[in-house]
């Protein structure tokens, strides 16, 4: 067992949904209101071969979620105007967007994440601070 992993176990979907790549680069969209942390961990999956962009707010997340298609997107919730939860909802809502698959990247823990869900906005939940390799073990998990 990895030392890691003796403090943040491997993160399991929390649901059934699994994005069909088919063959694709891994599109992925990060969303957060930190730049730096946003322009950073999409510098990181893009070393890990996956095509990445970042946004700073919720209803960039939805923008450019219908604009691009990304196959999985990193949420955080915590976000002024549009937070995490509401730009998850708009994007299920979406026909175009309703199939990606959404992560939880969040300093809320995992209990507080759920207890403010209405249905399956988030697919699987990963607490920023967790080692990146536990976001790319879930990101690859969602994709098929």
């Amino acid at each position: 067992m990895k030392f890691a992993n003796l403090f943040h176990p491997a993160p399991r979907p929390w649901t059934a949904r699994r994005v069909a790549v088919n063959g694709a680069r891994l599109r992925v969209l990060i969303v957060d209101d930190n730049h730096d942390a946003a322009l950073a961990l999409a510098a990181y999956l893009s070393l890990e071969d996956f095509e990445s962009r970042a946004v700073f707010g919720g209803d960039d997340a939805v923008e450019l979620g219908i604009a691009w298609s990304p196959h999985v997107v990193l949420m955080d919730i915590s976000m002024p105007r549009c937070n995490g939860y509401e730009a998850a909802r708009a994007l299920r809502r979406d026909p175009r967007t309703e199939g990606i698959a959404i992560i939880a990247h969040t300093a809320f823990d995992k209990i507080e994440v759920r207890q403010h869900l209405s249905d399956s906005e988030f697919d699987g939940y990963v607490q920023k601070g967790w080692p990146p390799s536990q976001l790319v073990a879930l990101i690859t998990k969602l994709a098929r």
